[in-house]
């Protein structure tokens, strides 16, 4: 199938999972991806293990996020090496780096360099914390970027203390925010011919993330966000919003009108409330706690065949091995196998993108270290 990014080439010189994850969206969407690695060792996710399986001698980490990208092993100590990188990045449609603020300028590489020899490359750059202020040489790592972005304190119950996310969301917001930039800028560049340099950090990406709750504090008196103490899901919404054990599993309730929820789970304790929209706020934990004794005896099935007939938004809690046999699932077709030449297989996901009706499928599995090194040489006469 034809891509909207058919004929783009990406020069990816980014680690770990921030920028390799906007280069995989544009490879999505047909990009052609070249990613710069060190000769002696790659980049650092190959070996950040979130498990003891390794594939060929990567993380499946790396595999997830590099799928279908190809590798140029260059050292960028070497004059040499970067005069072979000036010289692709003279053919490149788009740059992207997520070094440390100063890095990038001590290389040569910085935006206005890039510029210099390609007036026209749209430019990314992901960094921690942006580029001013006291935080800009700290770590940008996810976890980091997440307590300092007050997001910890959304989650969990209210006697639990801050509690992160269980995925690198502020990677992979910051990932997602300057894809979307850039192919802003590519738009820009196909009416103009002028290119851009696109920015964001982790922090901002998560602070974006908040948008909705923190424009509620931000107008409300500043007051801070308070959780549930019991079976919270949402710092601000009022009950029944939660998750709730049924006698064989957990069901999701979203956004319901009490007095609708009280007749079909017969349960007359909850008419007072349901009476007065603002206890569904001052008196979440008692009505929630009414509704969990209530859940608590019945199967998930059971109480599907009562609620869902009656629009009552709510789900089944699936685990990954229940979710990847549903229907649901299947129907997303969202699962492929990637193979590399050295005979390496991998069942991973496909992007989360339809073009025209058609979900675009990959073959090739993430690169080894240098693996298109002299493929590329020889086609940029580097």
């Amino acid at each position: 199938m034809t891509l909207p990014l058919d004929g783009i080439l990406v020069v990816d010189l980014c680690q770990f999972l921030s920028g390799p994850y906007a280069s995989l969206r544009l490879q999505d969407l047909g990009a052609r991806v070249i990613k710069i690695e060190r000769p002696d060792g790659g980049d650092l996710s190959r070996r950040l293990y979130l498990s003891d399986t390794e594939i060929g001698g990567d993380s499946t980490i790396f595999h997830a996020i590099n799928r279908s990208k190809e590798s140029l092993a260059l050292d960028l100590k070497d004059p040499a090496d970067i005069g072979a990188l000036k010289k692709l990045l003279g053919k490149a449609d788009v740059m992207l780096q997520n070094f440390r603020p100063g890095v990038i300028e001590r290389l040569g590489l910085d935006y206005d360099s890039v510029k210099a020899i390609n007036p026209g490359i749209v430019y990314a750059s992901i960094t921690g914390y942006g580029e001013d202020g006291p935080w800009v040489q700290r770590p940008g790592q996810d976890l980091l970027a997440q307590a300092r972005s007050g997001v910890m304190w959304l989650n969990g119950d209210e006697d639990q203390g801050p509690v992160p996310f269980g995925l690198a969301i502020a990677d992979m917001l910051a990932g997602a925010a300057v894809a979307q930039g850039i192919l802003a800028a590519l738009v820009q560049k196909g009416r103009t011919g002028k290119g851009a340099h696109v920015e964001t950090s982790l922090l901002e990406a998560l602070i974006d993330f908040q948008f909705e709750v923190l424009t509620t504090h931000l107008n409300d008196g500043r007051r801070k966000p308070r959780r549930s103490e019991f079976r919270s899901a949402h710092a601000y919404l009022s009950a029944p919003y939660g998750v709730y054990a049924t006698a064989d599993g957990w069901l999701a309730l979203a956004m319901t009108p009490l007095g609708k929820l009280c007749d079909l789970l017969e349960l007359p304790a909850l008419a007072p409330y349901a009476a007065d929209p603002k206890s569904w706020f001052t008196e979440r934990d008692a009505i929630k706690r009414i509704i969990a004794e209530r859940l608590a005896t019945r199967t998930v099935a059971e109480w599907l065949a009562i609620l869902e007939p009656a629009d009552i938004w709510c789900a089944k809690v699936l685990e990954w091995p229940e979710l990847l046999e549903s229907e649901g699932f299947r129907a997303l077709d969202m699962l492929q196998t990637v193979t590399r030449d050295d005979g390496v297989s991998i069942l991973t996901t496909r992007s989360p993108l339809r073009i025209d009706g058609k979900r675009n499928r990959t073959h090739r599995a993430a690169p080894q270290i240098g693996e298109q090194s002299a493929a590329i040489r020889k086609e940029f006469e580097l």
